[in-house]
């Protein structure tokens, strides 16, 4: 069995930002509220008007993560991509890559679990290395977040924190089992499903009731049981990194760089104290950025590269939960 191996990484972020002041205009929030509640100064949304979309963010960071792999789009065998957002209802953004790049014909899948959507994608993308099927596989996680928040006060506790954006890793075979993607480990748990949720469009909501509703429809909407949610979060971030740790025989200590999914600074800083990690040896940038779902580990983990805070050798690891509930965690050995 082979591992695999990132070989290329590339992000995309809409031009413009919006601050908490800018928020403040359109909501009852203000700067400090926000960021004490989630440590988020500013998110970047896709200005209407322009082209961006899921798919269309997706295509930009892969076409820089395909540059910086020394690879063609032609040496890709496969396409692995998440988002909770994609441009059409269906098909999904995967094949509209596969496009959007004049690949050749090769297979697409989209993965849609939300917030730990990209360490699911990359763990679905090393089982195609790991058995041969595969050499080069393209995963991406982009998110279309602004064009569906409820932007008014009623929706604030939601609204402020997600953003727009996409990142993208190209995954290749590594005959050497010591470097690599050492394990990932994957949970969910569906009896949460209403604490994290947008519950429409749905088989119970479908064409007819929407051409028939003469009211807004607030289904449409994201919610979120913030307190439940965090209270989860904690746990089950832990256990999932502690889980990955044990597979490789790894301690807290040979962590070099924790990546954990962006969704709230408060909860990085509570899994950061826990494993008595130092400032240096966690990434976050949801301060600039917000949460972009299953945009967030990639961006988070392209951003940290091009800083140089990652070099061959360091144990990296990428963990995430949300939606779901599902969480996640990826072991890296740089």
């Amino acid at each position: 069995m082979y591992n695999s191996k990132i070989i290329g990484l590339g992000k995309y972020l809409p031009d413009n930002i919006v601050t908490n002041d800018d928020l403040s205009k359109l909501m009852d929030t203000n700067d400090a509220w926000i960021q004490e509640r989630t440590g988020i100064k500013e998110r970047r949304w896709i200005k209407k008007g322009t082209e961006d979309t899921s798919a269309i963010m997706g295509a930009k960071a892969a076409r820089i993560a395909i540059e910086r792999s020394g690879l063609t789009k032609d040496d890709i065998d496969f396409i692995v991509f998440a988002t909770l957002s994609p441009d059409y209802y269906f098909p999904g953004c995967g094949v509209q890559i596969q496009d959007m790049l004049d690949m050749p014909t090769v297979g697409a899948l989209d993965v849609r679990n939300q917030c730990s959507g990209f360490v699911y994608a990359i763990s679905v993308a090393d089982q195609f290395i790991k058995t041969g099927m595969y050499k080069n596989i393209l995963v991406i996680g982009a998110e279309y977040h602004s064009n569906g928040l409820d932007k008014t006060t009623r929706g604030r506790g939601v609204s402020v924190i997600f953003g727009d954006g996409a990142g993208a890793c190209l995954l290749s075979r590594e005959e050497d089992n010591t470097k690599g993607i050492l394990s990932t480990h994957l949970h969910s748990e569906g009896k949460y499903a209403d604490k994290l949720t947008v519950t429409s469009p749905s088989i119970a909501h479908w064409v007819p009731e929407i051409l028939a509703s003469k009211e807004e429809d607030i289904s449409y909407f994201p919610y979120m049981d913030g307190t439940f949610v965090f209270k989860h979060a904690v746990v089950r971030f832990s256990e999932v990194i502690m889980e990955g740790l044990l597979k490789n025989g790894l301690q807290k200590e040979d962590i070099d760089l924790l990546i954990p999914h962006q969704a709230n600074l408060r909860i990085a800083q509570f899994i950061q104290k826990k494993f008595a990690l130092r400032d240096d040896q966690v990434f976050n940038n949801i301060m600039k950025y917000g949460n972009t779902t299953a945009a967030s580990v990639i961006i988070a983990l392209t951003e940290a590269w091009e800083e140089g805070k990652i070099k061959a050798g360091d144990h990296v690891v990428l963990a995430a939960f949300g939606s779901g509930f599902t969480w996640a965690s990826a072991i890296i050995k740089w």
